[in-house]
């Protein structure tokens, strides 16, 4: 049996945009295409291997959005090899509750339109591809 996300979709509203640092620089952004926003933070393993190990070319087609609520202290996770938005705003818009946990953001309708728990890359490409495929 393959991991996956178990929970139903809590149908709410996504914002058009966001507003955060990355390193320490203030950065903004808007919801234009179908966005996969992942949430992490520091003491989790899972977001580790997300952030760090995620294979090259899985989300090629979607635009990838990493989120944390606070600021990080390590030094190896400042140097991650993906950007992370500190934006508690934003992780406080979408309802997301724990990490590693990914909202899929349909800007169309201004929804989030698939959300779970993220154990791997691939199990997140697998979970949202049906909307993928449908663009």
């Amino acid at each position: 049996m393959r991991p996956g996300s178990f929970d139903p979709l809590r149908e709410r509203p996504a914002p058009a945009g966001y507003e955060g640092t990355v390193r320490g620089r203030p950065v903004r952004g808007t919801f234009d295409a179908l966005t996969l926003v992942v949430a992490v933070k520091e003491s989790c393993d899972g977001c580790r291997d997300f952030v760090f190990s995620s294979p090259a070319g899985v989300f090629e087609t979607l635009a990838v959005l990493v989120i944390s609520a606070s600021e990080f202290t390590s030094e190896a996770w400042r140097a991650a090899p993906r950007d992370i938005v500190v934006t508690p705003s934003l992780w406080s818009a979408l309802d997301i509750r724990s990490a590693p946990f990914y909202v899929l953001v349909d800007p169309v309708a201004s929804r989030v339109v698939s959300e779970g728990v993220v154990f791997a890359s691939e199990q997140v490409a697998r979970e949202v591809g049906s909307f993928i495929a449908s663009r």
